[in-house]
């Protein structure tokens, strides 16, 4: 019998039984990568589920240029529940984020609660946990291995409270295991931002006009040429240091052209703290749009940033990237050849990384991030997942008691 064939059956014999509309899943979502990873996976989930599906904004992104922008950018219904946490500092969110989402999942009592990545936001796992809700991850087993880093605390948090993850290369799924994780917990998709940017991007149905590019440039940054640069700049690390974001600005005016800088409000007000100079070359403006931000990065010479999310989409669309980390849970960037390193803590080599990054422009890579059908994947999956009611990991007839182990006896 075909797997095909047993899945109908099961069908079959939960729609006899009543059981279909039993069950329903939540995702938990909290900042502006998250919304456009996962927009293709909400889609198709409440297409398949229907109101057994939720999201849950937990509102770590709270501004209209930072959430609503971009779910009416990427045609995503607003959430059905939002958290609104609150807090100064990541103590006070994370406490926030946990007691707020507690609430949310005793009401709901969902069959599985699914997050995204490795911010404040995923901390809301330890509620599923102390709840016995079962978890599960997607983006799972990225690992920088720099502890330094909140996102990398987090992110190994969530995976080992984890009953299904969902990792994006074979290489993600080996750090699991090398953890601990077992085998049958982790199941290799491919990334999702590579069906995002087939599907609202290079098809070419959002896309601007050149009339309308050029009138962007002009009106907006002043520009009536492409020979420029496009910075995001907005990990702690970079931006509350003093002497990493100047190593980042100085970065900046050994260009001989324009760099694009949406910055992050938390950028702009450590920039005014700090009293810094900012480079004649360098446009600076509030965050914008993620469609803007592409149209930028696709008509740029390349692009200079912190982030994750981004240094993948340069690789997808064939924009060299310089990444500006000490440490990356994004290796494969520098192994297929579309990012170089600069690390704003340490490297004074301005100008050859800038010829660096002009030689990768004329170069060829293909990225390694999958076909563009992880979304479909991952939806598949969870609904298959939900009828079965098979989402517990963490089985407990695979371990024994400390007590019946055959060691003891050589303690």
């Amino acid at each position: 019998m075909t797997s095909d064939s047993r899945l109908i059956i099961g069908i079959l014999g939960q729609l006899r039984h009543g059981e279909m509309n039993s069950g329903k899943l939540l995702m938990v979502l909290g900042i502006r990568p998250d919304i456009i990873r996962a927009c293709i996976i909400i889609r198709g989930l409440r297409l398949k589920l229907g109101s057994r599906f939720k999201l849950v904004w937990s509102g770590q992104h709270y501004s209209e240029n930072l959430k609503d922008i971009f779910f009416r950018q990427l045609g995503i219904d607003d959430p059905e529940i939002e958290l609104g946490i609150k807090g100064e500092t990541d103590a006070e969110l994370v406490a926030s984020m946990i007691s707020e989402l507690s609430k949310v999942l005793v009401k709901e009592n969902p069959t599985a609660v699914i997050f995204l990545g490795d911010t404040n936001t995923v901390t809301g796992a330890i509620a599923a946990a102390q709840l016995n809700v079962p978890i599960v991850h997607i983006e799972g087993c990225m690992r920088s291995y720099d502890w330094r880093m909140p996102e990398e605390k987090y992110r190994t948090i969530v995976d080992h409270l984890s009953d299904l993850i969902y990792a994006y290369v074979d290489e993600y799924k080996l750090q699991g295991l090398a953890e601990g994780i077992p085998d049958e917990n982790i199941i290799v998709t491919g990334n999702p931002i590579v069906d995002v940017l087939h599907e609202y991007f290079l098809s070419g149905t959002l896309r601007m006009s050149s009339s309308e590019f050029r009138d962007l440039l002009k009106h907006k940054y002043s520009l009536d040429t492409q020979d420029y640069l496009v910075m995001t700049c907005h990990r702690r690390e970079n931006v509350e240091i003093r002497s990493s974001l100047e190593n980042i600005l100085t970065l900046v005016s050994h260009y001989t052209n324009q760099v694009l800088f949406p910055a992050s409000y938390r950028t702009q007000k450590m920039i005014r703290e700090f009293e810094l100079v900012l480079p004649k070359n360098l446009v600076m403006v509030d965050p914008v749009g993620y469609l803007e931000l592409l149209e930028l990065m696709m008509h740029s010479k390349g692009v200079l940033t912190d982030s994750g999310t981004i240094v993948e989409e340069a690789a997808v669309l064939r924009i060299p990237s310089i990444q500006m980390r000490t440490a990356s849970e994004r290796p494969q960037v520098y192994e297929c050849g579309a990012s170089i390193k600069f690390d704003p803590f340490t490297s004074v080599n301005y100008l050859e990384t800038l010829k660096k990054l002009h030689l990768l422009h004329d170069s060829s890579w293909s990225h390694p991030f999958g076909d563009g059908r992880a979304s479909i994947r991952i939806v598949d999956d969870l609904v298959q997942r939900l009828m079965r009611n098979d989402f517990r990991g963490h089985d407990p007839s695979k371990f024994k008691p400390f007590s019946d182990r055959s060691y003891m006896s050589e303690i």
